[in-house]
C-alpha cells in the first residue's frame, strides 16, 4: 500500500512540473522586424538574433531587459491561413516596442520565422517566461 501512495505522489509532482509552465503562459500578438538588429533600448546594440522588443505592458520601465520568453504561434491574427510551424522559439528581451506597436511582442525576423510564416506578419501567440 505504501508503494502505491509513493508512486501516486511522484506522479502528481511530475504532472505539476509539466503543467506549471502552461499555467504561466500569456497570450497576445506578435509581429516582426527585419535585420540589421542594431538598436537596443536595453544594451545600445542588440545581442544575437533570437531577440524581442516588448510593448509597454511588458516593458516595466526597462525591467524586462534580459528577460527570456518561450514563444509559440497559435494562428494568424487576420485571415484563416495556416501559418504556424508547430515549433517554439526562445527569445531575450533587448528592446522596447514603441507605440504604435502592432503586437505585444516584436520578434526579430529570425525568431518569427522559427514559429510562423513571415507572410502572416501578425500572429496570435502564447509566451511563457523561462
Amino acid at each position: 500500500m505504501m508503494k502505491m501512495v509513493i508512486k501516486f505522489v511522484v506522479m502528481v509532482i511530475v504532472f505539476a512540473q509539466i503543467l506549471a509552465p502552461i499555467a504561466e503562459a500569456a497570450q497576445g500578438r506578435a509581429v516582426y522586424y527585419n535585420p540589421p538588429y542594431t538598436r537596443s533600448a536595453c544594451y545600445g546594440t542588440q545581442r544575437g538574433t533570437m531577440v524581442v522588443g516588448v510593448r509597454n505592458n511588458l516593458w516595466q520601465g526597462g525591467g524586462a531587459c534580459g528577460r527570456r520568453y518561450r514563444v509559440r504561434c497559435l494562428g494568424a491574427t487576420y485571415g484563416s491561413a495556416r501559418v504556424c510551424t508547430g515549433r517554439t522559439v526562445d527569445v531575450s528581451v533587448v528592446d522596447f516596442c514603441r507605440e504604435p506597436c502592432n503586437g505585444d511582442l516584436n520578434l526579430s525576423r529570425d525568431a518569427f520565422q522559427v514559429i510562423a510564416n513571415t507572410n502572416a506578419g501578425n500572429i496570435r501567440v502564447d509566451y511563457t517566461p523561462i
